[in-house]
């Protein structure tokens, strides 16, 4: 069988080693030492100057919404994404007002952000897609003139930098996650990431209930700490992420010229001015009746890919349904082909086939 993904995992052995620094010290959460060495040495893979790694990536996102104070209830966001994109801006009150995707990135369509805008608008939450960066440039010139804050959900955008700078640094607040199934994981993890000095002593305090000192509180906050046991498998994992990049670039190349002269098929289109971390393989057919057949004779062949993101947010039961034709189009149409880090050649060229045969 191939799944769309699994997950890397260390020697475990190492990990033992970790486990028993645990044992030994009897710490196992609460921003303890291991904690504390992944954010730093993140800081330092990422050239960054802040991070807070966090439970995972929907908290990250939920923390971000509370610490910006946003004053308007109206958040406008991507309707192409993971669910959690939009169930964070519900969770916490707001209302998601959805602006269509860029039908080649993926991506939020900055030239239609400010038909959105409203005297209620107070943010904008966009998605950097399968890692694929925004275009920032423009979001930050809209927010920048209608006095708007930016959260970006950067979740499949590790490693990923746009003009020499880590994608994580661009918006007030960028949040990552570090789930079991992204190329750098923490079994469970994520993060969050602002440039502003304050505004990162505010996220650090509400990701521990609010706690300013042992016996102080400086406003409410939640538990979104991780824990000892996910630092570690982070350490671990950070020792073999530049192998990992390597061999998905491989592996995503792979596909690619195995695919690229098949008319019924498109491709996302990355961003200029982009270093890629490859973390997904989308591709799109022209329409969903080819992507269910394809699905099939893949799933007959035990090859499991995934409808990444599938339905269109905009439809969902829970928010005010909105126009998002190009989403629609292409969250009926899309897959996420198998990759991962023991992904062998042979089984990439065995599916690349399969979908030119039964096309």
């Amino acid at each position: 069988m191939i799944p769309v993904t699994k997950p890397f995992l260390p020697p475990k052995e190492a990990y033992k080693q970790y486990l028993d620094g645990i044992w030994e010290r009897n710490w196992l959460t609460n921003n303890g030492p291991n904690v504390k060495a992944l954010e730093a040495n993140l800081k330092n893979y990422l050239n960054l100057e802040n991070f807070l790694f966090t439970g995972n990536g929907t908290i990250a996102i939920q923390i971000a919404i509370k610490a910006l104070n946003l004053k308007g209830r109206k958040i406008i966001t991507t309707p192409f994404s993971y669910v959690a994109t939009t169930s964070s801006i519900v969770w916490e009150g707001f209302d998601p007002i959805f602006v269509d995707i860029d039908k080649d990135s993926f991506n939020i369509d900055p030239n239609k952000i400010e038909d959105a805008i409203t005297d209620e608008t107070s943010a904008i939450l966009a998605t950097h897609v399968f890692g694929n960066p925004c275009n920032v440039l423009a979001i930050e010139k809209i927010a920048h003139k209608h006095g708007l804050k930016v959260i970006y959900d950067a979740a499949h955008a590790f490693a990923v930098t746009h003009h020499n700078r880590s994608v994580f640094e661009y918006g007030d607040i960028s949040t990552t996650s570090f789930h079991a199934t992204k190329l750098f994981h923490t079994i469970e993890g994520g993060g969050m990431i602002s440039t502003d000095t304050q505004l990162n002593n505010v996220l650090m305090s509400m990701r521990n209930f609010g706690h300013s000192g042992p016996e102080q509180f400086s406003g409410v906050g939640i538990n979104g700490k991780n824990s000892e046991f996910h630092a570690s498998m982070g350490l671990l994992n950070l020792n073999y992420i530049d192998e990992i990049l390597l061999n998905r670039k491989k592996q995503y190349n792979q596909y690619l010229e195995s695919l690229k002269n098949v008319h019924q098929l498109s491709f996302q289109k990355i961003l200029n001015h982009t270093s890629y971390n490859f973390s997904y393989f989308p591709i799109v057919f022209e329409n969903e009746n080819i992507t269910l057949s394809i699905i099939e004779a893949l799933n007959k062949a035990e090859v499991f890919p995934r409808r990444y993101f599938y339905p269109s947010l905009s439809s969902l039961e829970y928010v005010v349904k909105q126009k998002t034709p190009i989403s629609d189009k292409v969250a009926e149409s899309i897959i996420c082909l198998p990759l991962y880090h023991t992904l062998e050649e042979s089984n990439i060229e065995m599916i690349c086939d399969l979908i030119k045969k039964n096309l």
